[in-house]
């Protein structure tokens, strides 16, 4: 068995060939796309943050309202870019969104990727310290976020209170019980997924990664999970971690699929940069006939080895054909693979 959910970028453009031509579409529409999948049977409903961008940006209120429109579906993101939090006060967001959600909410969050502009965190008043990466300021500000969800006190209280306080010193509210095992790190690299392991959070490893090998991306990414998975034992951690991958994959079930994703199905993987510094490879999409994606599928060792897949979707398609792309990998394709 393997938990399928679907991820959205949350794309928004005003083309008329879009059916996301506004934020309040998108937002609306991200809503009702997890209703859907969840009417359908899907396992989790994601969405990625991106500012500066016409897509998904301030992730709280939309969990919070798909968390109160469902019952069952587990409702994440991948990932938050923690260059731009406020660790404390996403603490308390965070913990009222999966309290409203009866403790559904899985958090995927990370150091980020390039973004739309320049620096952008700084705008957000945040910047690294003297000697520190960005990178450094986004595992430091996950740092802080992770430990405050102890929900332990570190706030010494005020003895003249305007309303009587607990004994003790203070610790952020609201605070949701469990929210802290069910934090994510978003990993490009070998090393990241251990650091995240012996924090203690889960893995979300995505359709790109460091190229740390030469081998193809689903190879290289599968070896990344195992490392995490031995440096997490190594920990001595009480409970088991969970992994998710995400990929593109369509099943062509008629013409308006062939359509719109016939000419990807022998997409390869990419080798690029996401900094002068870093080599990345990203991984391909999938497009075939249910028969033919499955034996292609079963050939792919990282979603194997994953417990959670995240199926990328084109929401500028609309809440309906976004349905259809769900429905048709979990009734004519997760099957045949064991998966349901």
């Amino acid at each position: 068995m393997k938990k399928i959910g679907f991820l959205s970028f949350g794309h928004w453009t005003p083309s008329p060939q879009s059916q996301a031509r506004s934020a309040s579409d998108v937002l609306l529409q991200s809503i009702e796309l997890a209703v859907a999948a969840e009417e359908l049977g899907a396992d989790g409903a994601y969405f990625r943050v991106h500012h500066f961008a016409r897509q998904l940006a301030s992730p709280f209120p939309l969990l919070s309202a798909v968390g109160a429109r469902t019952k069952r579906i587990e409702i994440g993101t991948a990932v938050i870019d923690m260059r731009y939090e406020n660790p404390l006060y996403m603490a308390e967001d965070a913990g009222a969104a999966d309290l409203i959600a009866g403790g559904r909410l899985q958090l995927g969050i990370s150091r980020g990727s390039p973004e739309q502009v320049i620096d952008g965190f700084r705008y957000f008043g945040y910047q690294p310290a003297e000697g520190e990466t960005d990178a450094d300021l986004g595992r430091r500000h996950a740092e802080v976020f992770f430990d405050v969800l102890r929900g332990e006190g570190f706030a010494k209280p005020n003895p003249r209170p305007m309303f009587p306080n607990p004994p003790g010193m203070l610790r952020l509210e609201p605070h949701s019980a469990g929210l802290r095992d069910r934090i994510w790190w978003g990993s490009s690299s070998n090393a990241t997924a251990v650091w995240a392991a012996k924090l203690g959070m889960n893995l979300q490893s995505s359709t790109l990664k460091t190229d740390e090998s030469g081998e193809p991306f689903h190879i290289q990414q599968a070896e990344q999970i195992r490392i995490y998975r031995e440096a997490w034992k190594e920990a001595g951690h009480a409970h088991e971690p969970r992994v998710s991958v995400s990929r593109s994959i369509f099943a062509l079930m008629n013409d308006t699929d062939r359509a719109y994703f016939g000419g990807s199905g022998e997409s390869q993987d990419q080798i690029g940069n996401i900094d002068p510094q870093t080599q990345a490879i990203f991984g391909r999409s999938y497009a075939a006939e249910p028969d033919r994606l499955i034996d292609q599928l079963k050939a792919d060792e990282a979603i194997a080895e994953a417990d959670t897949l995240l199926l990328t979707v084109p929401n500028q398609l609309g809440v309906e054909y976004n349905a259809h792309v769900l429905e048709s990998i979990l009734k004519h394709v997760a099957p045949g693979l064991g998966w349901r």
